[in-house]
């Protein structure tokens, strides 16, 4: 398992002194572990790239160090006046070397500790985080090793609190780009990259032969699917992707999505392959009155809306619900979806629903894939937390379904609290209700997705393509139980 790697605090006279003399004794090796005389800033224009590796810088510190979801990096960061003007294929690829940064930063620290002789203090945590982008582009990428290395350097110089460690970033990337390779080969990554506590629950749950599998699947970045609302062949064959076997379009490189063909038209939104499958459960809805709650971004909305039901979205943050209603007007769906602003735990409704489906806040560990900032938000108690609320909504919602109505229940969780547990007890507490099995033919003849006990259950490492030979990119982890109400 990784250790871990901190940022000690170094700030007595005898401890700088004894750095300073550590870094004599290593300038034979080239990497020194220990500030030099900051240089003059640069106030020069900035050479082309650095204005991506400092937006990735900020997008790493703000999820490492900050604990702040990826997805609230505000503009106003360190370094917006380098990125406000950024061509998109630069701010793509900041976005994809942060993304990589965070999907293996046990390996990438792994690899650094073996070039550096001491923990950097507090002060060049940032350093670091130039440093783990610069491995990152040289092991992971195949960047150019001159061009990591330079603006690596060139990076720490222009930024006041990295400037004093500009010579040791010089040392240590010419130190990855010749030794690192046959470090990062020596490494076991699953296990690095993924926190000592999540991989052991894992372990417990399914076995270690399974975790590893588990593991392995979601450091992988994940490919780009499309829910599309009719002639999916067809919009394969344009988008230059292929259909999966539950329907979704799996395309075959990433792209900017409002640049594809189709976007501006409303034929298909994003959504992984297994968020579908929730949808299916409720078989045909056309014409019933089904709530989609906690419904934001809008996936399962716009799944219901174009299969003919007619939708009530809920979600208790009114700025994620703006999204939805773009989704759905771009969508063309807009008449079919009343969104409403709530709270699920408080909101009444004048009139039962024919189905419910409740995807659940949860710990998200099936969707790393899509968001690697997971493995270093969560925390072993967060699971825990999340499963008292899942209960409590589940109690609640059931309140909506007509007798008769289906309540689906669902969560992007690999963790049996947020999913066979939940559903466990809420049967034991509610005899109003009973489970309805899932079936193969509700899956598209995927068996090995369905539990002992007849609920949903995908893994990241299943493949939902058609035929074995098709290249796998994997699926999100999912589960969901289909629940009758009873006449």
């Amino acid at each position: 398992m990784a250790r871990s790697v901190g940022f000690g605090a170094v700030n007595k006279p005898k401890q700088r002194f004894e750095l300073r003399r550590a870094a004599r004794r290593q300038s034979e090796s080239g990497a020194v572990a220990t500030p030099t005389t900051p240089p003059p800033q640069d106030a020069s224009a900035s050479p082309p790239g650095l204005g991506a590796r400092r937006l990735a810088v900020n997008m790493i510190e703000t999820v490492v160090r900050d604990r702040r979801p990826l997805a609230r990096l505000s503009s106003d960061a360190d370094g917006a006046a380098d990125t406000g003007a950024m061509e998109p294929r630069d701010r793509a690829f900041a976005h994809l070397m942060a993304m990589t940064v965070l999907r293996r930063y046990g390996t990438l620290s792994a690899v650094l500790d073996r070039f550096i002789e001491r923990t950097l203090p507090e002060a060049g945590g940032r350093a670091r985080t130039i440093m783990l982008v610069g491995a990152a582009q040289i092991l992971l990428l195949g960047t150019p090793v001159h061009a990591a290395v330079d603006l690596a350097v060139e990076q720490c110089r222009r930024q006041r609190s990295a400037s004093p460690y500009a010579k040791l970033a010089n040392a240590v990337m010419r130190r990855v780009a010749k030794e690192g390779p046959a470090v990062l080969a020596a490494l076991d990554t699953t296990t690095l990259d993924v926190p000592v506590w999540m991989y052991r629950r894992w372990a417990t749950t399914y076995g270690d032969a399974r975790a590893r599998q588990i593991a392995s699947a979601s450091l992988v970045e994940a490919p780009l699917d499309l829910s599309v609302k009719r002639d999916a062949d067809a919009w394969a064959e344009k988008l230059g992707g292929r259909v999966l076997a539950t329907g979704s379009v799996r395309l075959g490189e990433h792209a900017r999505v409002d640049a594809l063909p189709g976007y501006a038209e409303g034929a298909w939104w994003v959504q992984d392959a297994a968020a579908a499958l929730p949808v299916r459960l409720l078989g045909d809805v056309t014409g019933l009155r089904v709530a989609d709650l906690c419904a934001a971004p809008g996936g399962k909305s716009a799944a219901l809306a174009a299969a003919g039901a007619r939708v009530t979205a809920v979600d208790v943050s009114a700025q994620r619900l703006d999204v939805v209603r773009r989704n759905m007007a771009r969508l063309g769906l807009s008449d079919a979806v009343d969104i409403v602003a709530a709270d699920i735990e408080t909101w009444t409704s004048t009139e039962a629903f024919d189905a419910v489906l409740l995807d659940a806040p949860c710990s998200a560990t099936g969707t790393i894939r899509r968001h690697p900032d997971i493995l270093h938000l969560k925390r072993f108690d967060d699971i825990a937390r999340s499963a008292v609320v899942e209960a409590r909504l589940l109690a609640r919602v059931a309140e909506l379904v007509k007798p008769g109505g289906v309540l689906v229940y669902c969560t992007c969780s690999l963790e049996p609290e947020e999913g066979e547990q939940r559903v466990a007890q809420f049967l034991t507490e509610h005899a109003e209700f009973t489970r309805d099995p899932v079936v193969s033919s509700d899956v598209a003849g995927h068996a090995e997705w369905i539990t002992s006990s007849g609920d949903l259950r995908t893994f990241p490492f299943q493949s939902p393509t058609v035929s074995p030979e098709q290249s796998n990119g994997g699926m999100d982890g999912f589960y969901a139980a289909r629940l009758r109400r009873r006449v």
